[in-house]
């Protein structure tokens, strides 16, 4: 089979690799659609993969099979068809043939954290796929049946591939600030997991306030559902936001841009009470003082991805009320065409790109 690997510098290789083969508890997924994340970006970027690795304490060199010569198939959002599944793997839950997301982390299995479905947190170490583990951007993948979660009919293998990671995000975060349609969303950052959140938000009935300071995400983010879209170039988003809401500030905030002025924007941006998640990675609030969280009553949550039962909550609430997360992707790729889609997303000028497969 082929596979995707990042050797360096903005330079990647479409490599051959031996067909998996089933263990017990085991699937083989056959990949239709595997999603490009901005994170996939460091590892692309960096000079050495394997080093970056280490150096964010994701791997220790001699663990688990990895060494100098480890070559691991980038890509953590995968969506396709069971294969084949190994001994013990339950028939009534999983057989091949059967439309599968793929949450993108394996742990222990055993500790709270695992059992609970947050096996990002695991307290042995998380191993993400298409970073430790071998990941889905590869006309095969071989994952834990564990890690599998139905695709429903009503959504197609690019929306399972959005879900996987970038959109399930954007609905982690959606989950932390218990948003409903009472709520003012301001979301800054308009990158697929900002109009992720404005499209989901919006299908919840909430008044969505997009920012950004890029002219073509400002402008998309109207099409994705968002009521008010702000130019942060331009304007004063804070100013602004609470002029949209008769001077309150709006009630709740996401952070998916990252850097220390998005964050504490979006802090200042909310009313009294107001509830801000963080999601991008980068960025400190050590300007925001005690008299915009404590006198006002605000409450700072982080967001990390999602867990696996709320990577199934979304695909149902897309499926249930049609929300178009195949418009997130902005263009398509063959496999073959891997050093192209690298270079034209490495730009970070359009929007998100996705691997299809026949």
């Amino acid at each position: 089979m082929r596979g995707v690997v990042f050797t360096g510098n903005r330079t990647l290789e479409v490599t051959s690799f031996d067909d998996p083969e089933p263990g017990p508890g085991q699937a083989v997924i056959r990949m239709k659609a595997s999603g490009m994340c901005g994170s996939d970006l460091h590892f692309y970027r960096a000079e050495n993969p394997l080093d970056f690795l280490v150096q964010q304490g994701l791997i220790t060199l001699g663990a688990g099979g990895m060494d100098a010569s480890s070559r691991i198939i980038a890509g953590h959002e995968p969506c396709g068809v069971i294969e084949a599944v190994g001994p013990g793997v339950d028939p009534a839950r999983f057989r091949p043939g059967d439309r599968v997301i793929v949450f993108h982390y394996e742990g222990c299995g055993t500790c709270d954290h695992c059992r609970t479905g947050w096996t990002q947190m695991c307290e042995e170490g998380t191993r993400p796929h298409g970073a430790v583990k071998h990941g889905g951007h590869a006309d095969y993948m071989l994952v834990p049946a564990s890690t599998l979660v139905k695709l429903p009919e009503q959504m197609s293998f690019v929306a399972g591939a959005a879900v996987a990671c970038g959109t399930g995000t954007a609905y982690g975060a959606i989950l932390r600030l218990n948003l409903s349609a009472r709520d003012t969303l301001a979301v800054f950052g308009l990158g697929p997991v900002g109009l992720s959140a404005v499209q989901l938000a919006a299908a919840m009935g909430v008044e969505v306030i997009g920012v950004d300071i890029d002219p073509g995400r400002v402008a998309a983010a109207k099409a994705f559902g968002a009521a008010h879209a702000i130019n942060g170039k331009t304007h004063d988003p804070v100013e602004e936001i609470h002029r949209l809401t008769r001077g309150k500030g709006a009630s709740c905030a996401m952070d998916c841009a990252g850097g220390n002025v998005a964050k504490q924007q979006a802090v200042r941006a909310t009313a009294t009470w107001g509830r801000i998640a963080l999601v991008a990675v980068g960025g400190n609030l050590d300007v925001v003082g005690w008299n915009d969280m404590i006198a006002r009553q605000r409450t700072v949550v982080g967001s990390w991805t999602f867990s696996i039962t709320g990577m199934k909550e979304c695909a149902w609430f897309i499926a249930d009320h049609g929300v178009e997360v195949d418009k997130v992707f902005s263009d398509r790729w063959t496999l073959d065409q891997a050093a192209q889609a690298y270079t034209s997303f490495d730009k970070q000028a359009g929007g998100k790109g996705v691997f299809v497969f026949d």
